[in-house]
């Protein structure tokens, strides 16, 4: 029997940074993996740039059933401390946008998180095939040898991205100990609807997307399938089951301009018209009728501005979990602590990550969950 002090399945982000926060404690650790290498979805993160921390982490850029239960690992571990462990590890950085920052290369941060996790044992191509405990152990049964652990940290993540190798097999310990899993979906994705035609594929705009109260400002990419881009990336990962608006042209009073545009431009035909505000082919797809600006009547144009500025999408799918970049849902929060992300339920059993019914908004707030709940993480 292989024995530890402690061990993680799972060598992402979060299991990482437990690594080597575990190891720093001067306890023996093992990081079991089912893939061949660590941090897989670390290294292809950011387009391959790596967008670690955002500043404007808190509990608001955070959904499943309780966000805030966000809020006691990211006031410990904020993401000053991550852009300070970063540059510790002499990391080129950057400020893509207000608050995001991202590394040259995102195999700096794997190369960094390895390296302050050397002290651990690595079993990788490793699977987990059930765990149990016996009294205060955890014995860990997998494909290749069987382990020994006073303490037993599940950073597995979710089910996204399955081509990398990730697993349900952190859902399935959770359910053994008697953990109620929050159904798992796709977030930050693109989302399937027939609102509009696939010849618009590979536009992208600017549109403001509305989801109840809430306002998205940001780009959105026109596909073969339907939407994507990083406005319906932001609003996959929210609430939708009462589905979302999006209006195409955010900064404009679209009816006021329409009729000024009758009283001015009254010749050209409003497809004309709409193509010195949207890119040709959209502007085709909304208004394919040639009839002049002018004749068209008040209650068309209201209907064209509709059209434009609050297309509900209420028939739709989240893409799918192969290429959706995170999983809403998980392992409720409610049966987790918060102050040490331990099990209320089984003694000795912890949680981090995206493994958790916690999913960040797009811009490296998950990356800053798995580094602040890993640090949260009572040893």
């Amino acid at each position: 029997m292989n024995k530890f002090d402690i061990i993680i399945i799972g060598a992402g982000a979060a299991g990482l940074m437990a690594a080597s926060r575990c190891t720093a404690a001067h306890k023996s650790v093992c990081v079991i993996d089912m893939g061949d290498s660590p941090a897989r979805k670390v290294r292809v993160s950011g387009g391959g740039k790596c967008n670690f921390t955002n500043t404007h982490a808190d509990y608001k850029h955070y959904f499943g059933q309780n966000p805030e239960f966000t809020r006691g690992a990211l006031a410990r571990w904020t993401p000053a401390d991550t852009i300070d462990w970063v540059k510790s590890h002499k990391i080129k950085i950057h400020e893509k946008a207000p608050g995001q920052y991202f590394a040259e290369s995102a195999t700096d941060i794997v190369n960094a998180l390895l390296s302050d996790a050397r002290g651990a044992k690595f079993e990788l191509n490793t699977t987990v095939n059930r765990v149990e405990k016996s009294g205060d152990k955890f014995l860990v049964h997998c494909n290749t040898k069987n382990f020994q652990c006073e303490k037993l940290i599940i950073a597995t993540g979710g089910i996204s991205y399955s081509n990398l190798g990730t697993s349900d097999i952190g859902y399935k310990i959770a359910k053994q100990f008697g953990h109620k899993i929050i159904p798992p979906r796709p977030a930050l994705c693109g989302v399937s609807t027939k609102a509009f035609d696939s010849a618009l594929s590979g536009i992208s705009i600017p549109v403001e997307i509305k989801i109840g109260r809430e306002k998205i400002l940001d780009d959105m990419l026109f596909t073969y399938f339907g939407i994507s881009g990083p406005a319906v990336y932001r609003a996959s990962v929210r609430n939708l089951e009462n589905g979302f608006t999006i209006n195409l042209l955010p900064e404009l009073d679209v009816l006021k301009w329409l009729k000024a545009q009758k009283q001015t431009n009254g010749k050209k035909q409003i497809k004309t018209v709409l193509a010195t505000k949207l890119p040709e082919r959209v502007a085709e797809f909304l208004a394919f009728d040639t009839k002049n600006i002018a004749d068209w009547r008040d209650t068309e144009l209201q209907d064209l501005a509709t059209k434009i500025s609050n297309i509900k999408i209420d028939k739709f799918t989240l893409h799918n979990l192969l290429s959706a970049e995170a999983t809403r849902g998980g392992v409720d929060t409610a049966q987790i602590s918060s102050k040490t992300m331990e099990s209320k339920l089984c003694d000795g059993l912890y949680f981090i990550g995206e493994v958790l019914d916690i999913a960040g908004d797009l811009g490296g707030y998950n990356l800053q969950w798995a580094w602040g709940s890993a640090h949260a993480t009572e040893i």
